[in-house]
């Protein structure tokens, strides 16, 4: 029999009446890029979450060199800390500190890596599931975009560059 299947969400309590568990991301561009604005969603499901992002201002795509990182695709990722704090301009977020890494992972591995944001024009939406976190382990920790692409592999931080967003993941 072919067809579409929906599985269940996984609510709060036992009570079917209350909504699923969710978390969202106001994402906030830095002195790197100020017209940077977004929304992340989490959403819990049965068997993992779902992620979605919607964001515009990001830098037009520069490709690398010999001496420098491209720009664009964007890397995108849960960090550690809920510090949106600028601090240095030319280096901002890092109050943020690393992507978020519970079970100490090698890079690309981490449970905050996630899939690079690609622009179009400045605009981006994405969504995808994942099964490394559920919504209530990432409240309270930040979204941040970066730069650069995130290549999965270089240790620790997959080369991403610069942050140039960030977000406070709250619940709802």
């Amino acid at each position: 029999m072919y067809g579409t299947y929906f599985l269940p969400v996984t609510y709060r309590s036992t009570s079917e009446t209350r909504a699923p568990l969710q978390a969202y991301a106001h994402i906030q561009g830095g002195p790197l890029a100020p017209g940077l604005r977004g929304l992340v969603w989490f959403r819990d499901l049965t068997y993992g979450t779902e992620v979605s992002v919607e964001v515009t201002g990001l830098p037009a795509y520069t490709p690398g060199g010999p001496d420098r990182d491209p720009i664009g695709p964007h890397g995108f990722h849960i960090h550690q800390s809920g510090n949106c704090a600028v601090g240095d301009p030319n280096d901002p977020f890092q109050g943020a500190g690393g992507h978020w890494n519970p079970t100490n992972q090698p890079h690309g591995n981490h449970a905050g890596d996630m899939p690079n944001l690609f622009s179009n024009n400045g605009y981006a939406r994405m969504s995808f599931f994942t099964n490394k976190f559920r919504v209530q382990d990432i409240i309270g920790k930040a979204v941040i975009i970066h730069q650069s692409p995130d290549d999965y592999r270089t240790q620790p931080a997959g080369d991403a560059g610069k942050r140039l967003a960030c977000g406070l993941i709250r619940g709802r």
